[in-house]
């Protein structure tokens, strides 16, 4: 199987095997906190521990550029391997950790190697949500969250005749973008009465629909899968409870993210929706910090503990980790940002929308290019913006800073954003 590339060091050795830190977890978060804890003088010795083959890459592009052959493994790596060695971390690739002592400060992976620690960081990251009904096991029904999952993922779109996406998320439409791309007949089945329905305005929701039926995908909403129908243990038709049946010979489950807390809570942290951290990445227990799509955190934005599943957030958690850890205090105050591209289309969000204030329109959405603005009275809280990234960069300016123009000033595209910065 070809990797991005291999791990770059082992543990060979008992006297190899404490560390000052250990970071589970090698993606965005994990990388994070290693680079942040050296740029910010830790001088200690660091393992990484990651259980997939590869270097830290990039996720975004699985279920985009990657499908459709614009974005080859040369181009995922999170970090050249030249990094790691540079930043003297031991970085233990394909292991799994199994089991935490908090008491004795040891970590056991599933070779049997226990690694000690001074300091351990959690960033396990999430797995995707399986698909529970009859017939979720059949060969056919797959996911997408990891580069193996995406290279398994692209050899059977190749040979698909007839394509299932199970929910309407980000995940689900991004695949379902690159699958029609490649001229596939795809059906998108969401449980849901829209689209994106948990992250985005109605209005988006409803573009975004117009915008992958144009493109020949057919959209069933409000509608949930009974079972899937095989035929010599592969799968051959999706059933929904309305009764219809979608003949298909691959379905895509993108039903959500779970996150991966099984490690935390066997060790009595303290773990709600996520492991418990405090405005520096620290969990319950002061010797361990946790960052990523795993964690709860107090997010100022909100005004409430919440869990993130972003690339943002998880590389800036990492970084504040890093740099406590290494005794640079710096509070997690990043604003919220997310994206999707999607045929030729990107959509951008920077803050978290209330759901209860008004959504005033900046720009012509039958021309592909505008914004919403998302209110909470008169303060503004979010910023959903379709093919308008100049309205995106203002918003986080203008969102961190906690400035707000008046929703006239947000529906009039010739009034100067840059102005209230």
């Amino acid at each position: 199987m070809d990797t991005v590339m291999p791990a770059t060091s082992s543990v060979t050795s008992p006297s190899d095997r404490d560390f000052d830190l250990v970071v589970i977890g090698a993606s965005y978060a994990g990388v994070g906190v290693v680079a942040a804890a050296r740029e910010a003088g830790f001088a200690g010795r660091i393992a990484l521990v990651g259980d997939e083959a590869d270097l830290p890459y990039q996720r975004p592009p699985l279920s985009k550029g990657f499908l459709l052959g614009k974005a080859g493994l040369a181009s995922l790596p999170l970090k050249a391997e030249s990094f790691y060695a540079d930043a003297q971390v031991v970085f233990m690739a394909g292991r799994r950790a199994i089991a935490l002592d908090r008491e004795a400060r040891r970590i056991r992976l599933d070779d049997g190697t226990e690694l000690g620690f001074k300091t351990l960081a959690l960033t396990t990251g999430a797995r995707a949500a399986a698909l529970r009904c009859p017939g979720a096991e059949l060969d056919g029904v797959v996911s997408l969250r990891t580069l193996d999952e995406a290279r398994g993922l692209s050899k059977r779109l190749a040979a698909a005749s007839a394509v299932v996406i199970v929910g309407g998320g980000f995940i689900g439409l991004e695949v379902a973008s690159a699958a029609v791309t490649l001229g596939k007949p795809v059906t998108v089945v969401e449980a849901g009465p829209r689209l994106i329905g948990h992250a985005v305005a109605p209005e988006i929701s409803t573009f975004m629909q117009r915008l992958h039926e144009t493109r020949g995908v057919i959209i069933q909403l409000a509608t949930k899968v009974e079972r899937i129908e095989g035929e010599n243990g592969r799968v051959a038709a999706v059933i929904c409870a309305d009764g219809s049946r979608l003949p298909c010979d691959l379905v895509l489950a993108a039903v959500g993210a779970v996150p991966n807390t099984e490690l935390a809570t066997d060790a009595g942290l303290l773990v709600e929706d996520g492991i418990v951290v405090d405005d520096l990445c620290r969990s319950s227990d002061p010797a361990i910090f946790a960052a990523g799509d795993c964690t709860s955190h107090p997010n100022v934005f909100a005004g409430r503990r919440l869990r993130l599943s972003s690339v943002q957030n998880a590389h800036d958690q990492g970084r504040v980790a890093g740099n406590a850890i290494a005794g640079r205090l710096e509070p997690y105050k990043a604003v919220p940002w997310f994206w999707s591209d999607q045929y030729d289309v990107k959509l951008q969000m920077v803050g978290l929308a209330s759901g209860s204030g008004p959504a005033i329109l900046r720009g012509a959405m039958e021309e592909g290019r505008f914004s919403l603005f998302r209110y909470d009275g008169d303060r503004l809280t979010a910023i959903e913006s379709i093919n308008r990234p100049a309205d995106h960069m203002m918003g986080r300016r203008l969102i961190a800073a906690g400035l707000s123009p008046t929703p006239e000033q947000a529906a009039d595209s010739g009034f100067d954003l840059r102005s209230l910065a």
